[in-house]
């Protein structure tokens, strides 16, 4: 397995990492937990180093599956969890952003407890909050890493402005965005400030959220639970539209006798 350092960070990870979120929320029901700790376990076996997840993610559920399957590799993964949300603890309902200070310093001592880490590797914030100025966010951040319950400050899509804010504040390990074949916003303004500030990037949905695989089509029907049913990308219409861009990685994949996924990927 290839490795990455993110940014000037130091941070190393393994060139491929495990995105967790499916495994608990969003794509359909929940695994077994003996099915998700061995898949996550087979990852660690096959080189990956890299893991992300979230308490939104459940909510709760997959960081404490995460926790659970990587607890015989402390010291010889990243896990990365993501803070920034309002949580109903008694329902699990999501109510928008929240990333007061108090709250980031309550997700991060629960996320620590159910990681079963001494320290978070990588703590994102997942959503821009517009109620909370990102100097406030990244200051907290900044407390955390220096009482050593923090390593690394990310954040996730991001803008510009909010990215150059929280860096000149708590320098920015990583900005996580979407980023495919299929959308390819990134290119446009951030990557080049990421490049300009030593930023590292970690795409997720490398495989547009399973389309570019080519084991979706426009008859695929999808499980009441899966986020998908609300994405426009992911309505009928748009991949019957979209179609000919699986079919063209598909020829290309065949001709180096590779998979869709490994084609998208590289």
């Amino acid at each position: 397995m290839q490795t990455r350092t993110l940014g000037k960070s130091g941070l190393n990870v393994s060139a491929l990492g495990l995105g967790c979120m499916g495994l608990s929320f969003g794509l359909g029901p929940a695994v077994e937990k003996s099915h998700g700790i061995a898949l996550i376990r087979a990852a660690v076996e096959r080189g990956v180093t890299f893991f992300d997840t979230a308490e939104v993610y459940g909510p709760f559920t997959n960081e404490q599956l995460v926790g659970e399957a990587l607890a015989p590799y402390r010291g010889q993964v990243v896990i990365a969890t993501k803070f920034g949300f309002r949580i109903d603890p008694a329902t699990g309902n999501i109510s928008g952003t929240d990333s007061r200070p108090v709250r980031i310093r309550q997700v991060a001592e629960e996320s620590l407890k159910r990681l079963r880490v001494d320290a978070i590797d990588l703590f994102y914030q997942h959503r821009v909050d517009p109620a909370v100025p990102m100097e406030d966010v990244a200051g907290t951040v900044r407390e955390l890493i220096k009482e050593g319950k923090v390593k690394h400050f990310g954040l996730s899509e991001a803008g510009i402005q909010s990215i150059r804010r929280a860096h000149a504040v708590q320098p920015v390990t990583a900005l996580q965005s979407e980023y495919s074949l299929w959308w390819r916003e990134p290119e446009q303004a951030v990557l080049p400030v990421l490049e300009e500030l030593g930023i590292g990037f970690v795409p997720f949905s490398p495989l547009g959220k399973g389309f570019l695989t080519g084991t979706i089509n426009a008859n695929t029907q999808f499980d009441s639970t899966d986020f998908r049913n609300i994405v426009p990308r992911f309505s009928p219409e748009s991949r019957r539209a979209n179609q000919s861009v699986v079919d063209l990685l598909g020829k290309i994949a065949a001709s180096h006798r590779a998979t869709n996924a490994q084609v998208a990927l590289a």
